[in-house]
Order: structure tokens, then C-alpha cells, then sequence
């Protein structure tokens, strides 16, 4: 097995995000990504390399083994299914919330619900743990339109500042999981590539540690 790592990022505001992290734990892209069309990058580190993809491709790529380990939203690993990954850290960053939303003033049917979506594996979970049956619809974008269109009695989406479901006359309604970034490693690669992934690892949880703001750090 290759001694190389292979680490893939999520683009879009992740990846915003993800590089100044990096770059405090001492991994930087041997080039500028935003002027590159390319996917796959060298970094100041002979056996590390940085990929760029979508978000939603992030755990299969690890959990393949394309990848040795990879950067994704909780919101997508949820989605996907962690089998085969580990996530050993919280990078604390795109922090934001998973929860359900509808039209203000609207009481949701207690036994009964259509639920528009792209997250239709928690969506599924979800409304079973709470007894509720939902005919779940996947979407893919503009979640909101769907109560007001009739085509859904509430929502399941990200929720950061909130300011586009008040902007549709709508709110959020249950906390289905807090969301923030994780590192994610191959099974596989963490038995075969330890040694060399255990001082990666400590240098990004040390970075984690030292980008937090002083009242959250441990005491002592």
C-alpha cells in the first residue's frame, strides 16, 4: 500500500473554511486553488495531496478507499452512512443546524406528513423515532418553495441564520442534529498508514484546539 495520503475536500464554503485549518496545522496547497481548474493538488508535504469534490462524494471516496481520508459535513455523513469510516475529529467549523421548518401558524399533522428534502435517509429516521408517518420528497435546492407551493407540509434543511425561511413566511421547528465539519479516515488506511496518519491527525486536533475561543478551551 502506498505510503502517500490522499485527502479529500469539500468545495464550497468547506472548503472556505478548511484551508485556513489546514494551513495551521502546517498543510498547504502547493498552488492556488481558486485559479486552478484542476481536482487533484500537491502541498508542501511530499506524501500528502489534497482533492476537491463535491460534498456529498467525500465519505464514498474514503470509504472506498480512493481517498485515505476526507473532510465532510455531519449533515452528509448522516445522510450517507458511516460504514467503513472512522471520524475521529470535529473540526468545528460550518457549524449550523439540521432541523425540520414550516409556514408560520401552521400545526403540523401529528400522525401524518409529506416532507420535502434532499436528506431523505435522516428525513426517514427521523419521523420514525417520533411515530410521525412521512411520505418523504427529495429536492434538491429551494426547499422552502415546497410548503408554500403545497407540495409539502414542512421541511427538513440546514438552518444557519434562518434569514431565508423567515424571508418565506416560515420557521424552524425541530432540532434534528446539531451540524458542524468532520475528518473522516478509511478504515483500512488507519490500520495500514498509523504511523503516518497519527501525527497528521495530532497536528489538525491541535490546531482545532488553538482556533477556539478561550472561553471554551479545557481548564487547566
Amino acid at each position: 500500500m502506498s505510503k502517500q495520503l490522499i485527502l479529500a475536500l469539500s468545495k464550497g464554503r468547506i472548503l472556505d473554511e478548511t484551508l485556513p485549518l489546514l494551513a495551521d496545522a502546517g498543510i498547504v496547497p502547493a498552488e492556488d486553488l481558486s485559479k486552478s481548474r484542476k481536482l487533484l493538488f500537491d502541498t508542501n508535504l511530499d506524501d500528502v495531496k489534497l482533492v476537491i469534490i463535491r460534498a456529498t462524494d467525500v465519505p464514498t471516496y474514503v470509504q472506498m478507499g480512493a481517498a485515505d481520508l476526507g473532510v465532510a459535513g455531519k449533515d452528509v455523513l448522516l445522510e450517507h452512512g458511516a460504514e467503513g469510516l472512522y471520524e475521529p475529529l470535529d473540526l468545528e467549523i460550518a457549524k449550523c443546524k439540521l432541523m425540520t421548518a414550516g409556514i408560520d401558524g401552521a400545526k403540523p399533522a401529528r400522525v401524518r406528513r409529506r416532507v420535502a428534502t434532499k436528506f431523505v435517509n435522516v428525513a426517514r429516521r427521523y419521523y420514525a423515532e417520533q411515530g410521525i408517518q412521512a411520505e418523504v420528497i427529495k429536492l434538491y435546492g429551494a426547499m422552502e418553495l415546497a410548503p408554500l407551493m403545497n407540495l409539502a407540509d414542512e421541511i427538513v434543511d440546514i438552518v444557519d441564520t434562518g434569514n431565508t425561511l423567515r424571508a418565506n413566511g416560515m420557521s424552524p421547528r425541530e432540532l434534528i442534529a446539531p451540524i458542524s465539519t468532520r475528518l473522516v479516515v478509511n478504515k483500512a488506511a488507519m490500520t495500514m498508514k498509523h504511523e503516518r496518519l497519527k501525527p497528521l491527525l495530532a497536528r489538525l486536533s491541535q490546531a482545532v484546539e488553538r482556533r477556539r475561543p478561550a472561553a471554551e478551551l479545557p481548564a487547566g
